[in-house]
């Protein structure tokens, strides 16, 4: 399996090597910091595209076996980022608000999902609207947005991702923390005030510009694409009468 080749030239035209100042800066980060202008930490982005292309093996691979990416921001700025690449490659996300158990306490977090889903199932056959009044159907409706608005985006999540991606290490940390209390690799962007060591495979990087996020996010479709494709064509075929 090919793997997916990152150009740093194109990393550095979306932004994706402007860090934090260096006043706000993370010791562990020093092996991907290229450089100082001014008070701001340049991030060396050839080890970004080395650290990158990593990411995406491991990104094809999981989705080759069969598992999901979980997408990952409640950011504002990356929200619409990453709800798009969601939406193009049919994977679970989160970008509203991360709930605590969202991973580990899934069984309580299943029971809401499936409870939402049978919610969805009365209200489309129409049995909440012979059985209620307006009002009350109104209500019924208002709790399936609220809950959408909560689950909507793992409503298809198995009980567990293969992999989690994250644009914001800080702003997600419970995202993190509950994937690396369960033992599942976490893909994310760090910027120099983060730490790298927390994250399974890091990917130096600005995680505020949205020209950079959204690049990242292309590669994370492609890496996404090239499993989907590598799992169909491992299938095997099937003889007549078996």
């Amino acid at each position: 399996m090919a793997g997916i080749s990152v150009d740093p030239k194109k990393l550095l035209e979306a932004g994706a090597h402007f860090g934090h100042k260096t006043s706000r800066w993370h010791p562990a980060m020093r092996p991907y910091i290229h450089s100082k202008r001014g008070d701001t930490h340049i991030i060396d982005l050839v080890k970004s595209a080395e650290n990158l292309e990593k990411a995406l093996a491991v990104i094809t691979q999981k989705v080759s076996e069969g598992g999901q990416v979980l997408l990952v921001s409640t950011k504002k700025q990356a929200k619409e980022s990453v709800l798009k690449l969601a939406e193009e490659t049919n994977m679970p996300y989160v970008v509203n608000r991360w709930l605590g158990g969202m991973l580990t306490n899934y069984n309580t977090i299943g029971a809401r999902i499936k409870y939402l889903k049978k919610l969805e199932e009365r209200m489309a056959s129409g049995e909440l609207a012979a059985k209620y009044n307006k009002l009350e159907v109104q209500r019924f409706q208002e709790e399936i947005d609220e809950m959408n608005e909560l689950y909507g985006g793992v409503k298809e999540m198995h009980a567990r991702p293969g992999i989690v991606f994250v644009v914001d290490i800080l702003h997600d940390k419970n995202a993190v923390a509950e994937a690396t209390k369960l033992n599942i690799p976490v893909v994310a962007l760090v910027d120099t005030n983060g730490d790298p060591r927390t994250i399974t495979y890091p990917v130096p990087c600005n995680d505020d510009a949205i020209k950079a996020i959204d690049l990242i996010c292309d590669y994370v479709k492609q890496a996404i694409e090239a499993g989907k494709a590598s799992r169909k064509t491992d299938k095997p075929e099937t003889k007549k009468g078996e």
